[in-house]
């Protein structure tokens, strides 16, 4: 079973309090979380220890490994504190200066890529993700990939003199709610939906 280690942790916490914790409910009879993940809903099933996703109109499907990480990482490890209001690379937080590198960067190149030459179609698509303008950069929003953690995205155009530039901030709290590794999982999952969105929206064009 994937993450088993993490399905031993989460079973062993009490109930009410890691839904306070998550800010996410729980329901009984089947015994299990009800969570949102990038605006979709995802139904967390303690008994079965499975997770599925659920679209509206659509039949629930099993999370992808990756949604299955954030989604157990961020029960076990959230905490009812509020947002510092304070947005900061990965780097500054706990350990990240050492962890997000190599391998482990986060894909800003993508966003570059794909939004660099017209940063407003980041505009276009932030309705899919209940997201909401900010004032950075030529264009930027900030969306929650989970309930305690908001995601900033904010690209800067590229023209002849400057390359575009994209960068992906977090609240100062963001390392207090998730592991790192379980924290760029989510930013590599917010990146990877972000693209989708954009390709279904536009072609593969923005």
């Amino acid at each position: 079973m994937a993450h088993e280690g993490l399905w031993k942790q989460l079973v062993g916490l009490d109930r009410a309090k890691t839904a306070q914790r998550a800010k996410c409910k729980y329901l009984t009879d089947p015994d299990r979380y009800v969570i949102t993940l990038l605006n979709t809903e995802y139904i967390v099933n303690l008994s079965d220890k499975d997770i599925l996703s659920v679209k509206p109109g659509s039949t629930p499907v099993p999370a992808e490994f990756i949604e299955q990480l954030c989604l157990l990482a961020y029960l076990i490890n959230a905490r009812d504190v509020p947002l510092a209001g304070k947005l900061v690379k990965p780097q500054p937080l706990a350990a990240g200066q050492f962890f997000f590198r190599g391998i482990h960067s986060l894909d800003t190149e993508k966003l570059q890529e794909i939004f660099g030459k017209n940063p407003k179609g980041l505009h276009r698509i932030m309705e899919r993700f209940d997201a909401e303008p900010c004032e950075f950069g030529d264009a930027s929003i900030r969306l929650y990939v989970l309930p305690r953690i908001p995601v900033t995205i904010v690209i800067w155009k590229g023209d002849e003199e400057f390359e575009a530039r994209a960068s992906i901030l977090f609240d100062q709290t963001a390392d207090r709610q998730l592991s790192l590794d379980a924290l760029g999982a989510a930013a590599r999952l917010t990146v990877d939906s972000l693209l989708e969105a954009a390709g279904e929206k536009h072609g593969k064009t923005v």
